[in-house]
């Protein structure tokens, strides 16, 4: 791995930030390297957010916002456009909450064949699990899956971490339904 670059598109309360931090926090549990980062417009509930993930085996990790994204990740069905995936790199692979299946999401973002997606129904597997739609853990369950950034139970490990009790619980098992569910694009 040289760099794997992440960029997640949320809106506020969704859990953008809190899931960049997990992915590198388990990519350092995995003994790589990682930062994570937010960056904020106007700060108010349901304001479109970016953070940004990077992970590599070298301790020098650029702390700039992230334009060649090799993954972008869309919480917010609203926020599936083209501009979000704009600077992904060839071959690169969008993971979004939506039902739809992957072909569809490459079709409405005008992305080619070279690209690949990962689509889950991460809002209604929030609903289901923590009665909100706070969709972070369900779609860290569909970028597992799709890149292997980090292992399933790294990931899990660092939530019962981060959360404890029933809270811990219903997102361990969003992750794993989203996980599972996720439809991929290739193989």
């Amino acid at each position: 791995m040289v760099m794997l670059e992440i960029r997640w598109h949320g809106r506020g309360g969704q859990g953008a930030v809190t899931a960049s931090e997990v992915i590198a926090s388990a990519s350092i549990l995995e003994g790589k390297y990682a930062l994570a980062f937010p960056e904020f417009g106007a700060e108010r509930r349901g304001a479109p957010v970016r953070a940004y993930t990077r992970v590599t085996d070298t301790p020098l990790i650029p702390r700039t916002p992230v334009e060649r994204p090799d993954v972008v990740v869309i919480l917010d069905r609203s926020l599936i456009k083209q501009n979000y995936v704009e600077g992904l790199k060839e071959g690169g692979v969008v993971v979004a909450n939506t039902p739809a299946k992957p072909s569809e999401l490459l079709e409405k973002l005008g992305l080619g064949s070279s690209y690949r997606a990962a689509t889950v129904d991460a809002t209604s597997i929030a609903l289901k699990w923590l009665k909100a739609n706070i969709v972070n853990t369900a779609i860290l369950g569909a970028l597992v899956r799709s890149t292997g950034v980090v292992k399933l139970d790294t990931v899990l490990e660092v939530i019962k971490s981060r959360f404890h009790g029933r809270v811990a619980e219903a997102n361990v098992m969003a992750v794993k339904e989203a996980y599972e569910s996720t439809q991929l694009s290739w193989g």
